[in-house]
């Protein structure tokens, strides 16, 4: 396994990718097909199940990208089903505190960085592979990235930033505005102020910082703010769009002939 992410990430590059809220193996490997430098699986609010995530993490090497995968909470069990069947990151939400940070760390690398369980899965190569080289090289190349998108988890950040083997700090826009009580006003003063706290964190941690975006304008901003690690969109808002944005051209063409 080679993490393309983490190896654009350490030459301080930026990285795109939208997440992944369809249970499609065609649609990953079109995103991949069209360039995009990673897709999240999303598996927080998609219907997929460990089956289904390992076709879409494959699609997605197979057409060039890095699969990520978002786990719906921060249980060890998740972490590693996901982990098991060949995503290159995960990501994490609600990790709200140094000690869920910590344990979330621990669950995702095998020892002596963490406590992963060990198996022979697709992940490790079917175990066609020394065990050893694979363990070390899951260790080195899985990245860990978790959410910051509440104002629990923005208040301790600095400490959940510091964590080692905490690779990336996720900033979650929408959800941080519900915490803060301005839902979806993702530019509301008080968010703009919690981006910048949530950044200079991150900074100081001297770790990359990830955002959620939904427009070419959004993604602009963010990276001139900082920001290298750009989640854009969600397949069936991106897929909605380009469909709409054809019919409603031939639709204005028929009324004018």
């Amino acid at each position: 396994m080679k993490n393309l992410v983490r190896m654009k990430l350490e030459a301080k590059g930026t990285v795109i990718g939208p997440f992944v809220g369809i249970d499609s193996p065609d649609l990953v490997e079109i995103m991949g097909l069209a360039g995009f430098d990673f897709c999240v699986i999303d598996t927080e609010h998609g219907p997929m199940d460990p089956g289904s995530i390992q076709g879409l993490v494959r699609a997605a090497e197979l057409s060039g990208m890095t699969p990520v995968v978002r786990v719906p909470r921060a249980e060890p069990v998740d972490i590693l089903k996901v982990l098991d069947v060949g995503a290159h990151c995960i990501h994490v939400p609600q990790v709200n505190t140094v000690e869920a940070a910590e344990a979330v760390a621990l669950a995702a690398r095998y020892h002596p960085e963490g406590m992963r369980g060990v198996a022979v899965p697709r992940a490790l190569s079917y175990g066609l592979k020394p065990l050893g080289t694979s363990l070390e090289e899951a260790n080195r190349e899985v990245m860990v990235i978790v959410h910051c998108e509440s104002a629990a988890g923005l208040e301790r950040l600095d400490g959940i930033a510091a964590v080692e083997g905490i690779d990336m700090i996720f900033v979650g826009p929408y959800d941080l505005s519900q915490s803060l009580g301005v839902p979806g006003e993702i530019f509301h003063p008080s968010m703009v102020e919690a981006v910048a706290r949530a950044l200079d964190a991150i900074n100081r941690a001297g770790k990359p910082a990830g955002i959620f975006v939904t427009t070419p304008e959004e993604a602009a901003r963010r990276i001139d703010e900082g920001f290298r690690y750009i989640g854009y969109s969600v397949d069936g808002l991106i897929f909605g769009k380009a469909c709409a944005e054809v019919v409603n051209t031939l639709k204005n063409r028929r009324r004018g002939t």
